[in-house]
């Protein structure tokens, strides 16, 4: 089946949650300024003036830096257009030749042919284009609990993919070779297409892989042939192949399949609930408890991820969450007690929390592995502020590490190591030793 043609923006205005906003407005670059233009300022006439526009949005909705001038252009944007790689990207503002992304907090401001702080969208004669669409860079087969994910579909094969790109700058990125580079690095749009669909071929090349096109009802078809129950949109960031992510997953959905995000979590509320709707798992990474940290670490924001979770949580979305505990940033355990504390009296006791061991890599390869002791320290924290299931990841040698543990008899319900599950002791979700329900999805 051909790829579907490009969906509409949606250019309305999206109006920001009640909030109380800095005033006054926020100090802005030459750049940012000169941006809006008077065509852009034209553009939001409709909305009240241009000052008390941008006091609305206040200083966390400016723009994040973006990359002047970087667009595609000449016979690499045709080829891409030509592969139906790019498409009229969703949620989006049109303020004269200029736009606004809207997809996450970053509100990427783009005059023409310039490219999004996530490396995935461009500003093509005033309309916003995405580079990433049904051209994933790394496809695998993952054990569910690779996620992590503990309590969703235990033992099940998830079909996995990822695109370039992401919305954040994490100093500690396991998987910086793809999520910090841009589509035209991972891709090859030249030459004759590999499009991906049944039947299988027994391997794919690195040849392949650079050239092939999988499109949401393809990815869809594919996984149902590899009898994955799920697919996990995962590796670098969905939020910024947000128009795949979305499509594939309504593809998914329409062959009885689940859908499962793994993503840091920066996304606005309006593309937020028109995706939840569609997932069935979401696995986010709370990456710190300190907005300070969040922005030194991450280059993004804490506010804006809490209210993904409690987003998720009010959709029906299985959720569990991961904070990497990170050396001289986020292994304070006081800062540890207050997130668990929020945790509880926001997504409740029965959310799965996942403390990781950190190890040194990207541009932070100077600082040491996460002591043993200061997980289990955290786990103990996790346990003590009311969380029924609290695990220590990434490590080997701890003690019931992944252990699930009924909260009325206190007996193993389900033992791990690494990504296999050693023992089962759940009949529906139920445990077999004094019949209580555990928390999650344990059929597909």
């Amino acid at each position: 089946m051909d790829p579907k043609p490009p969906a509409q923006p949606d250019a309305a205005p999206v109006n920001p949650a009640p909030a109380t906003r800095p005033d006054p407005a926020p100090a802005w670059s030459r750049r940012q300024w000169l941006k809006l233009g008077a065509a852009g300022c034209a553009g939001l006439a409709g909305t009240g003036s241009f000052f008390s526009w941008l006091r609305q949005w206040g200083a966390d909705a400016a723009p994040a830096d973006i990359f002047p001038g970087d667009a595609p252009r000449g016979e690499l944007w045709e080829l891409w257009q030509r592969r139906g790689w790019a498409r009229e990207a969703l949620h989006y503002l049109k303020l004269g030749r200029n736009v606004q992304c809207k997809i996450c907090p970053n509100n990427c401001l783009l005059e023409p042919g310039d490219r999004s702080h996530c490396r995935n969208r461009v500003n093509q004669g005033g309309t916003l284009y995405t580079l990433a669409f049904g051209n994933p860079c790394t496809l695998h087969i993952d054990p569910v609990e690779k996620k992590p994910l503990f309590h969703f579909l235990p033992g099940s094969p998830t079909f996995s993919l990822a695109t370039s790109g992401c919305v954040f700058r994490c100093l500690n990125c396991q998987n910086w070779e793809i999520s910090q580079k841009k589509p035209e690095e991972t891709k090859d749009p030249r030459g004759a297409e590999y499009r991906l669909r049944p039947p299988l071929p027994p391997a794919l090349t690195l040849d392949q892989l650079r050239t092939l096109s999988l499109f949401p009802d393809d990815l869809a078809a594919v996984a149902e042939s590899l009898g994955c129950p799920s697919v996990s949109y995962t590796y670098s960031e969905p939020t910024a192949y947000y128009e795949y992510t979305l499509e594939s997953c309504r593809a998914v959905h329409a062959r009885k399949r689940k859908n499962v995000l793994v993503s840091c979590g920066s996304i606005n509320e309006r593309p937020l609930r028109d995706l939840a709707a569609h997932v069935d798992a979401a696995h986010v990474d709370l990456k710190g408890f300190d907005d300070g940290i969040y922005r030194k670490l991450n280059s993004g924001r804490l506010q804006p991820i809490l209210d993904t979770l409690v987003t998720l949580r009010s959709m029906g979305v299985w959720l569990e969450v991961i904070h990497l505990m990170v050396p001289t940033y986020t292994d304070d355990l006081e800062l540890t007690r207050r997130l668990c504390g929020w945790l509880v009296q926001n997504l409740g006791p029965d959310t799965p929390l996942h403390f990781s061991r950190f190890h040194p890599q990207h541009k932070l390869a100077y600082l040491p592995p996460t002591p043993i002791d200061t997980l289990v320290k955290a786990r103990d924290i996790g346990r003590d502020a009311g969380l029924r299931h609290v695990y220590i990841g990434n490590v080997t040698g701890v003690p019931e590490a992944e252990t699930t543990f009924c909260p009325s008899c206190r007996k193993a319900v389900i033992e791990r190591d690494i990504f296999s599950i050693r023992t089962f002791h759940l009949d529906k979700g139920r445990c077999r030793f004094c019949q209580t329900a555990i928390a999650g999805v344990w059929s597909a």
